[in-house]
């Protein structure tokens, strides 16, 4: 609150030090995070939600059970995040702020349809991850604000996720990554869809023509790839010297149905 924009919140460090490192980022003022208490919970609720600590390390949530119970597309995509040395001491609340449109967790966010809890010395709010990610690197958090809290709610029943990506390397940033999750009634049709990609704009972003299309029939082999298709239209992939926008969107489409037969699958 005294700082304002000259001050920068550290907690693992291991987007913020390497921006330091390049001039990237070069805050005045760093306010450590790791003696802050009551950051680091991950508590599940009666209904099946989840509260997650900014300051959960990475591979912490990675491994824990409560979280692999209720939302296992997180161990999922997590174990996908850079390598054990940067899970070990990265925090979750760190990664999304950082607000990277190719990481997996900002996609995974979106796809889970959390909530972000911000708090300042003025009031706490609390921030859909839709609208928390609003450009490269720059989220909806004030010079004030910092990410306490990420509320995931519950699945439905008969629910299945899936998270799939494409890398040059293990470890490496994906060149388009896929986060699905595939709801199915009694019948066996989707009552629910929602798809999420990373690498594949400004920011992480929802294939939402593409979800709504399966929504009331059947999950069969025509639907997804009619979906796929739509998802392939509907990213806005910025190209890298990895991979060029007409691959990345044939990348899109491709593990779009692969995500989505998974996620069926898991929820059947």
């Amino acid at each position: 609150a005294a700082h304002g924009d000259e001050a920068r919140f550290l907690a693992g460090g291991q987007s913020l030090v390497p921006a330091m490192n390049f001039r990237v980022a070069q805050p005045a003022v760093l306010v450590d995070l790791n003696r802050v208490t009551g950051l680091d919970g991950i508590v599940a609720g009666g209904d099946g939600s989840l509260r997650v600590g900014a300051m959960v390390r990475s591979a912490r949530l990675e491994r824990d059970a409560t979280a692999r119970a209720t939302h296992p597309v997180l161990a999922e995509a997590l174990a996908e995040v850079a390598h054990p040395q940067i899970r070990n001491r990265g925090t979750i609340g760190g990664n999304l702020s950082h607000a990277d449109p190719a990481s997996e967790m900002p996609a995974v966010m979106l796809a889970l349809a959390a909530r972000f809890v911000l708090r300042s010395a003025r009031a706490v709010r609390e921030v859909a991850a839709a609208d928390f990610f609003v450009a490269p690197l720059t989220t909806a958090l004030a010079p004030d604000e910092m990410l306490a809290e990420i509320v995931l709610p519950p699945l439905a029943r008969r629910t299945g996720t899936a998270f799939l990506e494409v890398a040059r390397r293990r470890g490496d940033y994906a060149m388009m990554g896929c986060a699905a999750v595939v709801t199915l009634d009694a019948a066996g049709r989707c009552s629910a869809a929602r798809l999420a990609f990373c690498s594949a704009g400004p920011t992480p972003m929802l294939a939402l023509r593409a979800a709504d299309a399966l929504v009331g029939g059947a999950v069969d082999e025509a639907a997804i790839a009619a979906a796929a298709a739509t998802a392939k239209e509907e990213v806005d992939p910025m190209g890298s010297v990895q991979a060029s926008p007409a691959y990345q969107r044939h990348l899109a489409g491709v593990l779009a149905a692969r995500a989505l037969r998974l996620a069926k699958a898991r929820a059947a």
